[in-house]
């Protein structure tokens, strides 16, 4: 197939482009590469794309554009052909949100409107995108279930991403074109992202400083190795939803279907910690703080949906894929 895959520099678009070109798969990634975390890593990243052990069948190329403006992303497009679509390219973080609104309000909404209709104008197979486990908000029943209500967001981030599940809703109705949005829950691995918890508390606890906890501590995620996600994704792009009017995963008669990705195991947030200190060698010292606005204190997937429709079993534990990424990092920094 060719394939077009948004935030190809990014952390989860990364690692599913190097899956699709070591299966033979020809990747058109696009990238606005933006500063909400180090340029370098992700510049790193396209690197590792464009080597021969990742691009074997020299398939992969790399376009740098912003897809919020529609116009310079159908100068970017035009003339590309490709059958499928998976985005991934967001404004991501919750925190962030609160103090930059406008900057998901441009990426989170106009751009998802702007590559389905991509995907409408060239008539693709199928378009996966990326939600996420945000869009729950405080909801206290766990696991999380598709089928639960998911109108009382906490963070600007959870409500767009809400939002883009609706626009994709209303496409599949009225065009028939068939999508699947992922519930993303804390994904972890290799070449993650700087502002999050994993990366963060590796790198205190390596420096000797202290790291911060926050909700005192008294939480739960339900973490997911990257190699388990990237299974998911592909096993998505690989089975377009049916347009028979049979009732998909989370409650769509179109040619939509909304999925859980996690890792169906909701781990104390200090259990996470204590591992990531024995693949460090040291012990961290531990700020105990507040919750933050937005956040939640508990994530737990339910993911039958999609174990049921496509076989999607996680089988990375944070006891295997915490030392992993940790080994990761330290060859990061000592390059």
């Amino acid at each position: 197939m060719r394939v077009l895959v948004t935030g190809a520099a990014g952390f989860i678009g990364f690692h599913v482009s190097r899956h699709l070109l070591a299966r033979g798969d020809k990747v058109l990634g696009i990238d606005s590469l933006n500063d909400y975390y180090a340029v370098t890593l992700k510049h790193a990243r396209l690197a590792e794309l464009g080597k021969d052990g990742a691009n074997s069948n020299g398939g992969f190329t790399f376009k740098q554009v912003d897809f919020s403006d529609h116009v310079a992303l159908d100068a970017q497009l035009d003339g590309e052909h490709f059958d499928r679509i998976v985005h991934l390219g967001a404004q991501a973080g919750v925190r962030y949100s609160i103090e930059n609104p406008r900057a998901y309000l441009q990426a989170n909404l106009a751009g998802h409107l702007n590559m389905i209709e991509i995907g409408r104008n060239r008539r693709v197979e199928h378009l996966v995108y990326a939600s996420s486990s945000s869009v729950y908000g405080g909801n206290d029943t766990l696991p999380f279930r598709v089928e639960d209500r998911v109108d009382q967001p906490l963070s600007l981030y959870a409500a767009t991403k809400k939002a883009d599940e609706l626009i994709s809703e209303t496409y599949a109705h009225l065009y028939r074109l068939p999508q699947t949005g992922l519930r993303f829950f804390t994904v972890y691995g290799p070449w993650g992202r700087p502002d999050m918890a994993m990366w963060l508390f590796t790198k205190a606890i390596l420096e000797g400083q202290p790291i911060d906890v926050f909700g005192e501590g008294r939480m739960r995620r339900d973490f997911t190795y990257i190699d388990d996600i990237v299974a998911g994704v592909v096993a998505c792009l690989d089975n377009p939803p049916a347009d028979d009017g049979v009732v998909k995963a989370g409650g769509s008669i179109s040619p939509h279907r909304i999925y859980n990705i996690g890792n169906s195991r909701s781990e104390d947030l200090n259990d996470m910690i204590s591992v990531i200190e024995q693949a460090c060698g040291r012990t961290a010292t531990r700020r105990l703080l507040p919750m933050q606005p937005g956040d939640v204190r508990d994530t737990f997937a339910d993911i039958g949906a999609i174990q049921r429709d496509l076989g999607f079993e996680p089988r990375t534990t944070i006891a295997d894929g915490v030392p992993r990424f940790v080994h990761w990092y330290q060859g990061y920094h000592s390059a």
